[in-house]
């Protein structure tokens, strides 16, 4: 069993206390920070861009997660990496990543450069797309909700997409969307080890008791089996 990593998505936070808002995560017992990149094309949204994970990256040693849902992540690739990102995840649907040579190109680079690699797929692409690109990757994102905005009901027929991915892959598989404890469970009983969690976790009134029934969601299926 893989180790359960908690990321809070920094999209659900209060921006005008971005600073306070990462400390108390951190303190919080988050693993990752989850930055959601939005260029209002791919994504009916726009959020942030290298600015925002460059003064994230200021405020906190905590890895920095950054999913480019963008249509070109190959043409931002450097800028977020300067920008501070320690793992970068695009889409495999993104347009300027169209032809399988494109991907693995972006991909290779990223690995080349020692950024975890991670590859994407919205909840109506099968799985059998980022199949080709496995040994490529460190890890998986399964958007569990259809991406652009925070706040949506998880998609429960993803869990099938999740425990399809875990018996090709044995690296990170995350999940993001709708995540709480009860699609926590789900997620991770299928075989999801990265739970990114905005809405879950920066709504309640209390980011650590968010954060500790996330993570007991590990120690109930240890106990299972």
């Amino acid at each position: 069993m893989r180790k359960l990593i908690i990321a809070p998505s920094l999209l659900a936070c209060d921006f005008s206390r971005l600073a306070d808002e990462v400390k108390a995560v951190e303190q919080a017992g988050a693993d990752w920070l989850h930055l959601d990149v939005m260029d209002g094309h791919f994504v009916p949204n726009i959020s942030f861009g290298p600015v925002i994970v460059e003064a994230t990256r200021r405020i906190t040693k905590l890895p920095l997660d950054v999913q480019l849902m963008i249509e070109h992540p190959e043409r931002f690739v450097e800028a977020f990496i300067n920008a501070g990102a320690d793992h970068l995840t695009v889409h495999v649907e993104a347009d300027g990543l169209n032809t399988p040579d494109r991907i693995r190109t972006v991909l290779r680079d990223l690995r080349s450069r020692k950024i975890r690699a991670g590859l994407s797929v919205r909840p109506a692409t099968p799985a059998t797309a980022i199949q080709p690109y496995l040994g490529e990757i460190d890890q998986v994102l399964v958007m569990t909700v259809e991406p652009g905005f925070g706040g949506q009901a998880f998609i429960p027929t993803m869990v099938d997409k999740i425990r399809l991915i875990r018996d090709w892959f044995s690296g990170d598989i995350g999940v993001d969307g709708g995540i709480n404890a009860q699609t926590a469970t789900l997620a991770h009983e299928a075989g999801a080890n990265l739970l990114v969690a905005g809405t879950y976790i920066f709504r309640h009134r209390d980011y650590r008791a968010a954060i500790d029934t996330l993570r007991a969601v590990q120690e109930a299926q240890k106990k299972r089996l």
